[in-house]
């Protein structure tokens, strides 16, 4: 096996183990493909959304992680217009 096989089946045994290890914590999660070059986990516990991105640079693959986290703020249907208001092209 070469060095960049390898490496691309660490990369899969750490998404697989990463998959187990949220199973095993009963923690919601999701697999997408939002660009050509990796996949990413999407976690969502209490107030928070986590991004958890395997990429592949080249022949390496890195973890990017984004954390969203709620202000506990909640808004009513008036802030559904808002949104469109300033997110509609």
């Amino acid at each position: 096996m070469n060095d960049v096989a390898k490496k691309q089946g660490n990369a899969f045994h750490q998404l697989l183990e990463l998959l187990q290890r949220l199973d095993r914590a009963k923690i919601a999660h999701s697999l997408r493909s939002v660009r050509d070059d990796a996949i990413m986990v999407e976690v969502t516990v209490p107030g928070q959304r986590w991004e958890i991105e395997f990429v592949e640079y080249g022949d390496e693959v890195h973890l990017e992680i984004e954390r969203f986290v709620s202000n506990g703020d909640m808004g009513d249907e008036s802030l559904l217009e808002e949104l469109f208001q300033e997110f509609t092209d």
